[in-house]
């Protein structure tokens, strides 16, 4: 059984001041695994008090001093890789060696990216006797989601010490695992007190204390729009800088010619990898007409060869979805499918055949529609579940057109073996990330989105950036 009983405020664990607690359950067994106890709003201000008196000396340190300081944490993350890797787990139900293999070094390498980063960044550039600083911002907010709870607290976390800015997390209610570790981390690696500040909750407390209070300089918020409009409403009377990473309906456009064996690679493993609890995941794939059914041949076999089940199997590809309600939706998203004449091609609406304690888990069977059209809902709107949504094209403009024709512009996938005009397609769509054939992920560049997939980009000198305030000082002499 675990606990999460304290918060992390100004250098400290603290108890909060209300402490009310909530049960957590284990996504593989739906029984009860833990409790957590949740601050309130006398909590977050403590905890924004701290940061702003820890601001005047952090913000002032030295680019070096951050620097040692980014890599001294990636260092302390390393040493506790594997126990990150089991919060992880524990929390989300990713399969254990998802978690080693993605969750938790990408979170570790953030530090480092800062740390490379800023090492590039210049803090002042000079135009004659106009000198244009880059000045940290302030004290920020960060409130994140739990579908990748360790990458998403360190990948803001990084960019906001790495500008100098002092912060208060509040990590998802169902996640608060990795978040205690990193506190931890943190702290060992010789962050300062009240630079970072670790508060558990509820969105509807914590959050809105948060996005209001008139100490807090800037929000950065990964979640769902309905809840960013909130943010925003709440964080204009004091005119808050916000940072948004919302949602996705991302794009796979197979070009003529593609080879399908790297096609249905890209498909199953952005598709389906991490239960689909991805905001840019592979949930649209665009297959050209006449080569339909031999894609949809090799994509079934592939998808109904994966292995779902217990996550700390090693073998096990795809765990379950986060919570019950999480599983709801997911349904109800297969039932619209049917019930629009999308045909089902394999899964579908129930559980897969478990043994034991799983069998109470919260798993869908991993599940494809072909016949779909760009209009149903399981081709416009967010599932966060393994469904693959696979969309028939005559022509490549077709394609392109069908693929920038959704509210979300967040990331996509393209796959042919002409590497100019797959360059030139990826150019063309309206996302803010695209990844062509097989290529790695690159957690070392910019990521964010176009239209209502956010505002803002995160991560290396990206997202520092947006943890900086400019000033132009007009007439420097000496």
């Amino acid at each position: 059984m675990r606990k999460a009983d304290q918060l992390y405020i100004n250098g400290e664990w603290t108890t909060p001041v209300d402490g009310t607690v909530q049960e957590l359950t284990d996504p593989a067994t739906g029984q009860v695994s833990g409790r957590m106890v949740l601050g309130g709003g006398a909590d977050v201000d403590r905890a924004v008090r701290a940061a702003r008196q820890a601001f005047g000396a952090f913000g002032a340190t030295t680019v070096a001093e951050r620097i040692e300081l980014l890599e001294a944490i990636g260092a302390e993350y390393a040493r506790r890789a594997e126990g990150m890797a089991q919060a992880v787990t524990a929390e989300l139900g990713s399969p254990i060696n998802l978690s080693r293999t993605l969750h938790v070094p990408a979170a570790q390498h953030q530090f480092h990216h800062a740390a490379e980063a800023l090492g590039r960044m210049e803090p002042v550039d000079r135009r004659g006797s106009t000198w244009v600083r880059r000045e940290p911002i302030g004290v920020c907010a960060l409130i994140t989601p739990w579908n990748y709870p360790a990458l998403q607290p360190a990948g803001k976390v990084a960019s906001a010490l790495a500008a100098g800015c002092t912060v208060v997390l509040k990590p998802a209610q169902t996640s608060p695992y990795s978040a205690l570790l990193l506190a931890e981390i943190l702290d060992a690696a010789g962050v300062p007190p009240g630079v970072f500040n670790l508060i558990l909750g509820r969105g509807s407390v914590v959050g809105d204390v948060l996005n209001a209070h008139p100490d807090v300089d800037m929000i950065s918020f990964t979640g769902s729009g309905p809840v960013a409009e909130g943010v925003s409403a709440a964080a204009a009377p004091t005119a808050k800088r916000v940072l948004t990473e919302l949602g996705g309906k991302s794009p796979q456009i197979i070009l003529p010619g593609a080879d399908v064996d790297t096609a249905v690679g890209t498909a199953v493993f952005y598709g389906l990898g991490n239960s689909g609890q991805t905001c840019g995941a592979a949930s649209r794939t665009l297959v050209p007409r006449e080569r339909l059914d031999a894609f949809l041949d090799a994509l079934t076999a592939r998808v109904e060869g994966v292995k779902v089940g217990d996550p700390q199997a090693e073998d096990t590809f795809m765990g379950p979805v986060v919570s019950a309600s999480q599983w709801d939706t997911v349904q109800d998203y297969i039932r619209q499918g049917i019930d629009a004449g999308a045909r089902l091609v394999t899964g579908g609406p129930g559980k897969p055949h478990l043994p034991g304690p799983l069998k109470d888990g919260h798993f869908v069977r991993p599940t494809v529609f072909a016949d779909v059209t760009n209009d149903m809902a399981i081709a416009r709107e967010e599932i966060f579940g393994p469904v693959l949504s696979v969309i028939a094209y005559d022509t490549v403009e077709d394609a392109i057109r069908i693929a920038n024709d959704s509210p979300f512009g967040l990331c996509g996938y393209v796959t042919g073996t002409d590497a100019r005009q797959a360059r030139a397609v990826a150019e063309r769509m309206r996302t803010g990330y695209v990844l062509i054939n097989d290529a790695d992920f690159d957690f070392n560049t910019s990521w964010g989105g176009y239209k209502q997939s956010g505002n803002g980009r995160e991560w290396a000198d990206f997202g520092i950036g947006e943890y900086l305030e400019t000033k132009s000082i007009v007439g420097v002499t000496s």
